[in-house]
């Protein structure tokens, strides 16, 4: 009963995707540039923000032979004098809607030599604040150094100066050293360190470099945790087909595929004067593009019910303590695997023997050729009025219904068999337990709980955004509240772990004269588990889910690995972390009570 209730605003299978033209061109004419993208089909160009000519404020001054008045103007220069004319090449804001500006990829902010980091600190400075004046919503900045300190604090002291330009960093996935032997996480160690000196900046984000060579798919799945933007695709990893059209690796067509349910920005990375694909020019890269993303798989059941909740955080229900909406139930009604499962439980529990949704009795009965008395038992008020229009117009006197709290009814007769629906994403987060042990009187010595058991796993995962999302409420009590998620932007670091189990009917409960229990210590749950971290990777919070048993051999899941195929009746639960901690190559104890 995790599920959202609210209307889905995304129905689409193929959702739109944009892309990008980068021509590395130093000298480009705009107006051409973006007539020509345009033309060819593309959503935006990168463009450098200035001519090579700027270059000279990097180095000139470290030349002897500059006289007197030159040193002057540098001296001007780095007062704040403006951008002269003749160094910009987007002068005007006519093209800000259509471009995203390239920081010059010459500045070294981590040179040991002074004048050098002091003078591209202006000019990073200036290039950004002019993207800024022109209504530039995003800048492209050159791939960190190893040293990248004075860079990191650069770029972080400038995001208050520009709040509406969004920087997005360049980062390869391996390096061409690290194909030589060396491990494939020095990239994303690099970016890690980088964001954490930025102290996570909601405007920072990653402009992903695919490369020739594509790391293992552990080390591809922790990008997804990431906040990608952007994703370029150099003209140099694409293959020609038979007929000379640019295509991708099959590999790396999968990897783009994933990429694309993230929704980046697409950028084609070409050479102006260099060789390209012999057929369909620089338009085929963004067709094919396109292509990948019109023939994605179809959507499944459960992908379909996701559309536009993928990270997004939910509040569980609590049906014990709030009475549920009729939207909240016909949310659930839906979900066709969840009442097959069950009603496969009920008829094999009424074959071995002879109550939950009653239309499910009813129809495992009728399979099973048995003759039952189903009663119903429901506190909701306006969900009553449910049942009994149901009574009146379809079960007529087939199912007694009763309006009263389970735990507290007192049965007219014991029962055989006990259905409940009352899962949460965690298994017993929604009270199941304290729900089931008080209505247990009711079931005959022998009876049949279904669900007979649910086990809880966790996970430990990574996931910036919902780190971010969760941080943004600026206190405690967010970071102390579970939150139903369907995860997109997170990456697991190790497979999830048993930490608990309940099973009904319970026969460990002190009961009084009633059968009421006396106390609840028999649902207190302690757990310590292991994870082995195999990757570096951030934790940012523990992945929560439950396997049940319905009957015998039949299975409800949301775990992972034996997911019920097309349930969405329960999302995931996320339990936040206040302290983000880098892990690597470690053991993780993880205790949870």
């Amino acid at each position: 009963m995790e599920a959202t209730t609210t209307s889905n605003p995304n129905t689409s299978n193929c959702p739109r995707i944009v892309v990008g033209l980068s021509r590395d061109q130093e000298e480009p004419n705009v107006s051409s540039v973006t007539a020509e993208a345009r033309e060819l089909g593309y959503d935006f160009v990168i463009l450098p923000i200035t001519f090579p000519s700027y270059r000279r404020f990097l180095f000139e001054q470290l030349i002897g032979s500059v006289d007197v008045n030159e040193k002057k103007i540098m001296e001007e220069w780095r007062k704040g004098l403006p951008f002269c004319r003749e160094d910009l090449v987007v002068k005007n804001a006519d093209v800000s809607d259509f471009m995203v500006g390239q920081v010059s990829n010459w500045i070294n902010l981590d040179s040991p030599d002074h004048s050098i980091r002091i003078n591209s600190e202006v000019i990073i400075r200036q290039q950004l604040s002019w993207l800024g004046h022109i209504g530039i919503s995003a800048a492209l900045l050159p791939f960190p150094s190893d040293s990248l300190m004075n860079y990191a604090r650069c770029v972080n002291s400038i995001f208050g100066t520009v709040p509406y330009v969004n920087m997005w960093i360049k980062i390869p996935l391996i390096l061409e050293d690290e194909i030589l032997g060396l491990k494939e996480t020095v990239t994303w160690e690099r970016w890690n360190k980088f964001r954490t000196l930025c102290e996570n900046h909601v405007k920072l984000s990653i402009a992903l470099e695919v490369t020739q060579n594509l790391p293992e798919d552990n080390i591809l799945d922790r990008w997804f945790a990431e906040p990608l933007k952007a994703v370029i695709l150099p003209t140099t990893i694409f293959l020609s087909n038979a007929k000379g059209f640019p295509v991708l690796s099959k590999r790396h067509q999968t990897f783009v595929r994933k990429l694309i349910k993230y929704k980046p920005n697409f950028i084609i990375d070409c050479v102006a004067d260099g060789p390209n694909h012999a057929s369909g020019g620089l338009a085929a890269y963004q067709e094919y593009i396109h292509y990948l993303n019109r023939t994605m798989p179809e959507l499944t059941q459960v992908e379909q019910f996701a559309l536009g909740y993928h990270d997004f955080l939910q509040s569980p229900l609590q049906p014990l303590m709030d009475n549920l909406e009729s939207s909240t139930y016909e949310v659930f009604e839906k979900d066709s695997t969840k009442y097959a499962l069950y009603e496969k439980a009920i008829h094999h529990a009424l074959l071995d023997h002879t109550n939950g949704s009653e239309e499910m009795i009813l129809e495992a009965a009728e399979k099973a050729q048995k003759r039952v008395r189903v009663y119903a038992i429901e506190k909701n008020p306006s969900a009553f009025v449910t049942l009994q229009n149901k009574k009146a117009e379809v079960w007529g006197d087939k199912v007694t219904i009763v309006f009263s709290d389970m735990r507290f009814w007192k049965a007219p007769e014991q029962a055989d068999i006990l259905v409940s629906e009352l899962l949460g994403s965690f298994g017993d987060n929604e009270l199941s337990p304290e729900c089931l042990d008080g209505a247990q009187k009711f079931l005959k010595s022998g009876g049949i709980s279904i669900p007979t058991s649910y086990t809880a796993f966790i996970s430990p995962i990574s996931s910036s955004k919902l780190y971010n999302e969760v941080a943004a409420y600026k206190d405690l009590a967010h970071f102390e509240t579970p939150y139903v998620v369907m995860f997109q932007s997170a990456s697991e670091l190790a497979k999830p772990c048993q930490v608990w189990r309940f099973d009904h009917p319970n026969s460990n409960i002190s009961v009084d004269e009633d059968g009421n229990p006396i106390n609840n210590y028999h649902n207190t749950r302690y757990s310590k588990v292991t994870f082995n971290i195999r990757e570096s990777g951030i934790l940012h919070g523990i992945a929560g889910y439950f396997e049940s048993i319905l009957y015998k051999d039949i299975i409800l899941s949301i775990h992972p690995d034996t997911h019920s195929v097309d349930m969405f009746s329960w999302f995931p639960i996320f339990f936040p972390l206040r302290v983000q901690k880098q892990l690597r190559l470690v053991r993780l104890q993880y205790i949870m009570y």
